[in-house]
């Protein structure tokens, strides 16, 4: 099975196994208004890339790891034990004594059919004005998990406590963790510096190679070649340039994160191409293959078209 890490810009970064169920299905967005971060096999890896993730880019940070919510279909926090089924989350106790159970578990969360949820102050007042008793248990009552998905995507369960960053917060927040280069280019035309050379002291004085990772620098990379695809799309010359030379600045910094002069990356890549030989084919240059079962299959595949 494979998760992926989505990010709907300036409203959350979250995972799912289904994106197409959990985001646009569910949550209302088209393909074009989020960006797929990562992709793996690993939930392990991918649940604590989301708590950075969201951490970094100034979202609230969920307090379960997506992995405990998805394992999870029976949980138990404190002495609340609730059951989730496809339509509802059942909880152990009457309507009269249910909402000190919930504040005896504020920030208990658990996965729906429909969405995450979570025990905050602002979701456990919709929940004891939305709670129905159970027409088979008198001891029992529960809480329509398509409505409770709802109300979190449309509300800020955590405005008490929590301030989400708004668009405008978010662009300088990622101003802030990754500059753009436009600057670069003025400065190098002051000191005379190679251009690579100038991002990196840019990029250095900023502090990006003491506090960066590689594995944020390769996420902004996929946004910022998303960018350029929309910009391509939109047939947008100025966005092109912009998102070609941000990406640029993106992999100059993520080589110097990983010990490696992009001049290195770029010259290792030539030597290779060089040496290719090939032909285009439907705007795209197709190298020679060795006449393998597999490059026979793709010549006359090539050949038919």
């Amino acid at each position: 099975m494979i998760y992926y890490v989505y990010h709907i810009p300036g409203k959350k970064i979250g995972v799912t196994n289904d994106i197409q169920s959990r985001v646009v299905d569910q949550q209302g967005y088209d393909w074009g208004e989020f960006d797929i971060l990562a992709m793996d096999e690993d939930i392990s890896y991918v649940s604590n890339l989301e708590l950075e993730l969201q951490e970094k880019f100034g979202y609230k940070v969920d307090r379960q790891l997506y992995k405990d919510l998805f394992t999870n279909n029976l949980t138990e926090l404190n002495n609340m034990k609730i059951n989730i089924t496809e339509m509802t989350t059942t909880f152990p106790c009457p309507v009269n004594k249910l909402k000190g159970q919930l504040m005896d578990n504020l920030g208990m969360s658990w996965e729906t059919e429909y969405g995450d949820v979570m025990l905050t102050e602002s979701s456990i007042r919709w929940v004891l004005q939305n709670v129905k008793a159970s027409m088979y248990d008198k001891e029992r009552c529960y809480v329509y998990n398509k409505a409770f998905a709802r109300w979190f995507d449309n509300n800020d369960p955590h405005k008490q406590t929590t301030k989400l960053a708004g668009t405008d917060e978010l662009a300088k927040i990622n101003a802030k963790l990754f500059p753009k280069s436009k600057d670069c280019t003025t400065a190098c035309d002051d000191c005379g510096e190679e251009i690579f050379e100038c991002i990196r002291m840019w990029a250095d004085e900023r502090g990006l190679y003491d506090k960066g990772d590689p594995k944020t620098q390769y996420i902004k990379l996929m946004e910022e070649t998303g960018e350029i695809g929309r910009a391509i799309l939109k047939e947008d010359h100025d966005e092109i340039i912009d998102g070609i030379g941000d990406a640029v600045v993106v992999l100059t910094n993520l080589a110097e994160l990983v010990g490696v002069p992009i001049e290195e990356c770029i010259q290792s890549a030539y030597n290779v191409i060089t040496k290719r030989k090939g032909k285009m084919i439907n705007g795209t240059f197709v190298k020679d293959e060795p006449m393998t079962s597999w490059g026979r299959m793709k010549a006359n595949k090539n050949t038919k078209k």
